[in-house]
Formats: structure tokens, sequence, C-alpha cells
């Protein structure tokens, strides 16, 4: 996405927007300059729920830099960073653990003395296409330790990088929690010939009267500004407004550098890869299992082919395969344009899977594709709001707990979600309340009919720039993500993992992985839908 400044005249109500942010320094943000509409400060939450969200914010704490304003140059710098491999020359067998240290320095070369660094790692084998994620542990003192588990033979390379240094997360903690109108959002209101636009939000700063279209099942909060002639009952469509310009200070800018130090690679001091042999006697099928689905990593690629350690995936490379796993089912996808992916790419890829055109706006929705040979029904719809689609019509914004209500279930019905990118720019309560709705929808469904499959898709990695850092940086995307496998787990539903997909990959980064990876993720979304019968 492009972030774009709206005229600021198609918005009622929203000067209030370029003023602050041209005009307010930080010293000045104080609480007391908006009375938000804040649905996520009002909610009544019952003791089991409040005890919950405690557990899950506190699990996601993120260490902070010690006290006070941290300069520039003792901000940390990959290319003054280094990591070594821990025994390099020892040796390695498939299944082994490998460690890796790495050690940060600043600008002038000085060791950091405290954490909260955001880093990626992997570990890959280019000829072999084969590639893993590996595990991150901040030590709090300037050192990290990752963990790799080698689970193919041959030479097997590591490669760390630096997403953010603590210091920028510091300035995304501070945007998540005092911007949550950095993205705006917009409605039409629309009566005969005249229309109005005015701007939306979960939460809108106070003085104008709004129209409140919080959800009367889910309460999940909406507001826009009242038009000035039109009644709240004429808004026809919901769209992406715009995306906040001048939210650092030019001390934070610096923190958010493409080229310095954003997604910067960390390199080694001594040799960067190992050898590694195969097990003694090769019983594969049980060398790369890992019981718990919480497993680290919970796959590898290997040949560009995703194995998960959790569960067999079956690869469905021929048309045919796909048309007789689906065969008789309904498919829902929920959720973003992550999941529309996978819309378009059964669609495209299996030919008696037609697109009923249903006249929808391109990329929004809602999409329908028919194999009526088959008798196969494929749907898309998107969450509702906060949703930075381009229009939206207000019939079409539904909230996927509703949605879920509203389906039979049985061995015949899929079900697969995800949403997570359009929630990164709010404070985390407010995901916490749209997947608590979500995930008590999905337990009445479960219950009511125990063999729907429930699959969800996770985030996955993007690449980032100065601008896209502060809206949907990988580091909020990974926050949401880990409350959303915390909140998702212990109930009946399966996980595609789209975040290691996505990261243990060679291609690059990309909000909208390539089609290598989708098919992958197809595979094993489809492998839980058709388990092989073993």
């Amino acid at each position: 996405f492009s972030p774009q400044h709206l005229d600021d005249d198609t918005v009622s109500g929203s000067n209030w927007i370029t003023e602050n942010s041209a005009q307010r320094s930080l010293s000045q943000t104080t609480k007391t300059t908006r009375k938000p509409y804040c649905g996520y400060t009002q909610q009544a939450l019952s003791k089991r729920e409040q005890a919950e969200q405690e557990s899950l914010l506190a699990a996601i704490q993120w260490p902070k830099p010690p006290d006070g304003k941290i300069a520039f140059a003792q901000s940390t710098d990959a290319s003054h960073s280094d990591f070594v491999i821990v025994k390099p020359s020892r040796f390695f067998k498939v299944g082994d653990q490998l460690e890796v240290l790495v050690r940060m320095k600043d600008f002038q070369g000085k060791p950091k003395q405290y954490g909260g660094d955001y880093l990626q790692a992997r570990i890959h084998s280019p000829g072999l296409k084969a590639g893993a994620a590996g595990r991150i542990v901040d030590c709090h003192n300037g050192l990290y330790k990752v963990f790799f588990t080698l689970l193919w033979p041959g030479e097997v390379k590591v490669s760390v990088s630096l997403v953010h240094p603590s210091e920028a997360i510091q300035v995304l903690l501070r945007l998540r929690e005092e911007r949550p109108d950095r993205v705006y959002f917009k409605s039409s209101f629309k009566s005969g010939r005249y229309s109005e636009t005015t701007e939306c939000n979960v939460c809108l700063p106070g003085g104008l009267p709004v129209c409140n279209f919080t959800d009367l099942y889910t309460g999940e909060p909406w507001f826009c500004y009242k038009p000035r002639k039109l009644s709240c009952a004429s808004r026809i469509s919901h769209a992406k407004g715009g995306y906040l310009k001048g939210l650092l200070t030019q001390e934070e800018s610096l923190f958010f550098q493409s080229d310095v130090n954003i997604k910067r690679p960390i390199l080694s001091s001594g040799p960067d890869s190992v050898i590694v042999k195969p097990k003694a006697f090769t019983d594969s099928s049980s060398m790369d299992r890992a019981e718990d689905p919480t497993a680290s990593p919970s796959g590898y690629y290997y040949e560009d082919q995703w194995r998960s350690r959790t569960h067999w995936i079956h690869n469905f490379n021929k048309s045919d395969d796909i048309t007789e796993c689906l065969q008789g089912k309904v498919i829902h996808l929920f959720g973003d344009s992550t999941i529309r992916q996978w819309f378009e790419y059964l669609t495209t890829f299996v030919p008696d899977l037609v697109e009923f055109n249903l006249g929808s706006p391109k990329n929004v929705g809602p999409f329908m594709s028919v194999d009526l040979k088959h008798n196969i029904l494929l749907k898309f719809r998107c969450h509702g709001p906060p949703i930075r689609f381009s229009t939206v019509f207000s019939s079409e914004l539904r909230y996927i707990a509703n949605e879920l209500n509203n389906i039979v279930g049985g061995r015949n019905t899929v079900v697969a979600i995800t949403i997570w990118s359009h929630f990164s720019t709010f404070p985390v309560e407010v995901y916490i309340r749209r997947l608590r709705n979500i995930r008590r929808a999905l337990v009445q469904l479960l219950d009511r009919s125990p063999q729907t499959s429930i699959i969800i898709r996770t985030a996955n990695v993007q690449e980032l720039g100065p601008e896209v850092s502060l809206f949907n940086s990988d580091w909020y995307s990974f926050q949401l993500d880990s409350v959303m496998r915390k909140m998702f787990s212990g109930i009946a539903v399966h996980f595609v993992d789209a975040w290691e997909m996505s990261v243990a990959h060679y291609l690059p980064h990309n909000l909208h992985p390539n089609e290598i990876i989708v098919k992958n993720q197809i595979d094993a979304f489809l492998s839980y839908v058709c388990p092989l019968q073993t």
C-alpha cells in the first residue's frame, strides 16, 4: 500500500489531523488534547476476560532501553554488530541444535548493554532450496542467542538480520498507544443526489457529533463523524482514508532508515555455515516430526516444498487432486488480502472452479467461485472494520464472528480465517477483543458441528521501508500473531504457519507472498481438510 494523504476538504471534521501533526511537538502530546470515543477503554470485561487480557499483554511485553533519550549514535548498528556460530567445526548431524551468538554494537562500535532489538534469523541451503526459521532469545545485555534445529544434511548457512533497533521499537510502541488515528478511514453517506463523506475510526477525538456504528451483536466499536445534513442511516460505504504524515521527530526518524537500520543483515565474524551429516539410520518418518504444535521451527523448506513437523503435508500438484479433496464442500475464506490470495490461487489453478461474477469491487469482494460438476463452492469475504480496502459497501461490511454464527457447519464445511495486518495501528486490546468474538463464534460452531474444518492462517513478514514500518512493521505483526496463537490454542483449529513460511523462504519478503509460497500454504491448508488416510 502507498501511504497517501487525503485531500483535507474531502473529509469534514478532519482538519485537526493536519494541524495537529504539523504543529504539536511530542512534549505537548498530553492525554487532555483528545477526549476519545475509545471503545477499547470502555469495554466491560468479565473477570476471566480481564485475566486473559492481562496475561496476553504480559506475554508480549517488550524490553525497554534504559530511561532517557538514546542518541542515534548510541542506537544499534547492524554493520558494527556481528554473530558467531557456537562450536562451528563440531560434528553436526540431522536433528541437532545449532546455537548462534549475536553481539550488538552501536554506531561508534561500542557493545550495547541492553536488549530489545527485533531480529529475524534463518538457516538455508540455497542449492537445495531448503530453509528454516530460528528461535531468538534476548539476553537483555546486548547479546542474543539464536537456536536452529538442523533438519537436512549438507552445507547449511546462517543468516541474521536486524529488523529494527530497540530504539525504533520504543517509537513503534509510542505510536501504537498514542496515535491509533495514524491510519484513518472514511464513509460516504447518500440520500438521493446529495452525498457527504466523513472520517471514521475505532476511536475519534471528541467535540463533534458522531454516528455510532458499534455492532449490536459483537459490541465491536466503530464511529464516523456525523454528516452535516444527512442521517447516520444513510451510510452507503466504507473506505480507507489515508495515512498520517509527520508522526516522528527529527531524531526519531533517524531510527527508520532503509539502508541503515531497517532489515539490515548482521554478518558473521567467523564461519557462517556448518556441515550437517545425515542421521546414522534413516528413520525419516520420526526424524523431523515434532508432536508439539508449538514446536520451533514448525516446519522447513526442502526443494521448495514446505514440510511441517506437526502434521503430514500432501502436495496437491495437480488440479484434479484439489478437486477430489474439495468435492461436495463449501469453503469460506474470511479475512484480508493475504487470504484472498488463496481464493485467487484456487480459482486460477483449478479449471472447473469458475468465478461467479457478483459485481463486487475489484480486490474487495465478496467473491465466489463455483464448480457445478463437483459441487464445490468457494467464497471469500473481507473482515469488518478497521479494514484498509478501497470501497466496501455498508451492506457487505460484516464481522467474521457474525458470519460464523450463520454457518451450519459439518464435515463438508471448511472455514479459513486470517486477521492481523489491518490491526497493526491500534492498541493490542482492540485486536484481543476481535479475536475473543471470533473465538466465541468458532467454539459455538464446533459445538454444534464438531466435524467442521477450521484453519487459521497466521500473519507473515513483509518488505519494510521507513514509511511502512510506522503502520505495518513486522514487529507489530509479530506481536499480534503471538496473541492470536495463544488465544486460539486449545480449541480444535489448525494453523497454517505463514509466518515461518515467509521467514524461511529465500524470496524477498512481501506482504503478499510469491505464488510458490502461496502454493505451499494451500498444500498445508488442504492437508488439514483432506488428511492422508494412513
